[in-house]
């Protein structure tokens, strides 16, 4: 797959764009990200830190979520349904076919 042509201060900008609707957005579910488009803020926050090379994924999610990935979890993650567990399990699947 092609490298998109994107330069880096945009992509700087829509990154930080989507980590502020992401927290600002705590009623859509990591495991409803997975289901539909196969990444959530664990995966944005894991690019995060290999992309820094010296981040830990601890500080790379409290970027992310804005918070402690504990507290986070605690205040705004619900149960997941089997529906959503399957939907997540079939589009992480399809990661795998495309990698």
């Amino acid at each position: 797959m092609n490298e998109p042509k994107i330069n880096d201060t945009a992509a700087a900008a829509a990154f930080r764009r989507l980590v502020s609707h992401l927290q600002h957005r705590t009623d859509a579910q990591n495991v409803d990200l997975m289901g539909l488009a196969g990444f959530c803020r664990n995966c944005l926050a894991d690019w995060l830190a290999e992309a820094d090379g010296a981040m830990s994924k601890d500080a790379a999610r409290e970027a992310i979520y804005g918070m402690p990935y504990a507290e986070w979890k605690k205040a705004h993650q619900a149960e997941a349904t089997p529906e959503q567990l399957t939907r997540m399990e079939e589009s992480v699947a399809k990661n795998k076919a495309s990698h």
